[in-house]
């Protein structure tokens, strides 16, 4: 049995519940199939009349906003405490997590609308949000229809291509791959001039950080 049999296989026992529970799993990074095969493969079960589009749809965004709730609240609770007590021991301190936090603030926060579409970002992107505790109405205001867009976008390519739907993933992912690609090397450059410009500037004052 491949995975896409073992995924129908799956909605036919479960129903729905293959969407607002698996999902989440594959927020936590455990190994399961990915989210956007998963995704893509209801829209097309729709497609058939196999689901209902609809419910296929709110129960796919409802178990993606658990998965990235989940992750967030996990880092958010567990994730800076634990910086605090260890990080000295991997050259982390809690003015690294602040210096961090100021910066997302500043240019960050778009990032969860595209973040979805990133295999491993994906899985990452709400564990670093909560560890360097960004406010939750914040961390919703761009998780949630991050979520919806992420959605609409995978299943929508298995209902509207149908039977074509394996080909047009492959070539979506692969033209997604080169562009965040491209866009996280621009972002590394970014990120290096930015420390860069720490170092010079010398360690955090306590006024700079009220």
């Amino acid at each position: 049995m491949n995975v896409l049999e073992w995924i129908e296989a799956m909605f036919e026992h479960y129903g729905y519940l293959v969407l607002l529970l698996g999902l989440p799993v594959d927020f936590i990074a455990l190994p399961l199939p990915p989210g956007q095969t998963t995704l893509t493969f209801t829209g097309f079960l729709a497609f058939k009349g196999s689901l209902n589009l609809v419910s296929a749809l709110l129960a796919a965004y409802f178990g993606t906003v658990l998965g990235i709730t989940i992750t967030y609240t996990i880092g958010y609770k567990l994730g800076s405490p634990l910086i605090h007590r260890y990080g000295k021991w991997f050259f982390l301190k809690p003015s690294h997590l602040e210096k961090t936090r100021q910066q997302y603030q500043k240019y960050g926060n778009k990032l969860l609308l595209v973040s979805y579409f990133v295999p491993g970002v994906r899985q990452f992107f709400g564990y670093f949000v909560g560890i360097i505790r960004i406010p939750y109405r914040t961390f919703a205001l761009y998780a949630y229809p991050g979520a919806a867009i992420w959605v609409f976008a995978f299943v929508g390519i298995g209902y509207v291509f149908g039977e074509q739907w394996q080909q047009v993933i492959v070539w979506v992912e692969k033209y997604l791959s080169y562009f965040f690609s491209g866009l996280g090397t621009v972002l590394l450059l970014f990120l290096y001039f930015k420390w860069r410009k720490w170092r010079m500037k010398g360690p955090v004052t306590k006024k700079e950080l009220s």
